[in-house]
């Protein structure tokens, strides 16, 4: 479904903004996304390409290559139309000036709290629960 002018124009306004308010975080969005499905098209549509090939080959020679082929294309047109994967967090504090301060991986295992775990099993777990609960805690 086509937007209308209104809406594109509204779009484009929106984007303008974006652009104005964090260009960082725009230009990181547009260039990862592009990127990403633009690779993965074109090495599917190869992959079809291929894959055609080899069922042509297989109708003339054998059976088992042009069975070979059309799991090729199919892999091929998966391949190229699965959403493509989330890139990495990166995880840190924000600066003043907006840009990101990298916490190592210690660091954030450090912070983490971990609650230990109650003796017993899910039964039991499940009427300390029940008496906390009737006891007020």
């Amino acid at each position: 479904m086509a937007l209308s002018e209104r809406e594109q124009q509204l779009l484009d306004e929106m984007e303008q903004a974006l652009y104005a308010e964090d260009p960082r975080f725009a230009n990181q969005m547009q260039s990862v996304v592009r990127r990403t499905t633009h690779r993965h098209h074109i090495i599917g549509g190869v992959g079809v390409l291929l894959g055609l090939g080899l069922v042509l080959l297989g109708v003339n020679t054998n059976w088992i290559i042009g069975g070979i082929g059309f799991v090729v294309m199919v892999a091929a047109l998966a391949y190229a139309f699965a959403p493509p994967r989330k890139q990495p967090v990166q995880l840190g504090s924000v600066r003043a000036d907006g840009s990101v301060r990298a916490t190592s991986a210690k660091a954030r295992k450090a912070r983490r709290t971990h609650k230990p775990k109650a003796a017993g099993g899910f039964m039991e777990r499940l009427e300390d629960r029940w008496d906390r609960r009737r006891d007020g805690w």
